[in-house]
């Protein structure tokens, strides 16, 4: 059971920070991104909540070691949401936390890359650079500020974010239940479009009738572009889905299936690799 008595402190906000500051990219892996470092930095609080060793510990453990991935620069506010709602409901909360995550990390990722990991850095880095060649020394200092300025920005999000989520479990529960369902179809739509934007999967098969060639992949565009990555996909869901599968297996499976699907490429065109 939660611990209803528990409300998360200034101590807990700081911890918090700083794992997130210092270890939240660390455990960054191709299968889940930054799913373990998500973890490792509520795990404190986590176990405040439900109490070592617990089932719902357990589960909401799993919950959180899921895939995620956004900027290093946001992830604190989905963390705020996140805290709220389970310090009010544990374990209930659980569909209405990977909602928010999965629908709020796609928007958030190119927002904070592009503005705080290429504009203002481009902004601020040119001109302290120039400060600098000039021989002026406050170029090093306008630089630090900057980095000062962006941990003091990722230091405070996450209790303003806490406040936040807290006010729209307790206040306006209909607003609540309205941005987790936004944020899940708004999730859908990202993994969409990760799928036909990041899955490239073509058939190389070129099929010639006399003297013409007919492009198997550019009939299949005019049909239904990105059919086949959608289809690869639906088949890794379904093999994920299966007993004693795991995503590490699914990637060796994928490596095979390529390296076999593009050896039969060239021989069907008679070709060689260079």
């Amino acid at each position: 059971m939660t611990n209803s008595n528990y409300k998360l402190t200034k101590e807990d906000f700081k911890q918090i920070n700083k794992r997130s500051l210092f270890t939240f990219q660390l455990g960054w892996n191709y299968e889940r991104m930054q799913g373990s470092g998500y973890l490792y930095m509520l795990l404190p609080q986590l176990r405040k909540m439900y109490g070592d060793g617990t089932p719902e510990l357990k589960e909401m453990m799993k919950l959180h070691t899921q895939f995620f991935n956004t900027s290093p620069f946001f992830h604190t506010i989905i963390a705020g949401f996140d805290l709220a709602m389970e310090e009010k409901d544990g374990v209930k909360s659980k569909d209405a936390v990977n909602g928010i995550k999965t629908g709020l990390m796609g928007p958030f990722a190119p927002l904070g890359d592009s503005i705080f990991g290429s504009l203002v850095p481009a902004i601020m880095g040119s001109i302290a650079a120039t400060m600098a060649i000039a021989g002026q020394p406050w170029g090093i200092f306008l630089w630090i500020a900057v980095a000062v300025a962006y941990d003091i920005f990722r230091w405070k999000q996450l209790e303003f974010a806490y406040k936040e989520g807290v006010n729209l479990i307790t206040n306006m529960q209909s607003t609540l239940t309205a941005l987790v369902e936004a944020a899940s179809v708004l999730g859908i739509f990202m993994v969409g479009g990760l799928i036909a934007t990041m899955i490239n999967f073509e058939v190389s098969w070129v099929w010639n009738i006399g003297e013409k060639a007919i492009d198997f992949q550019d009939m299949m565009n005019l049909i239904f572009p990105r059919l086949i990555p959608a289809v690869f996909t639906g088949f890794i869901f379904w093999l994920l889905g299966k007993k004693g599968m795991n995503s590490t297996k699914a990637i060796f499976i994928i490596i095979i299936m390529a390296v076999s699907f593009s050896a039969i490429g060239y021989f069907l065109l008679g070709q060689v690799p260079e």
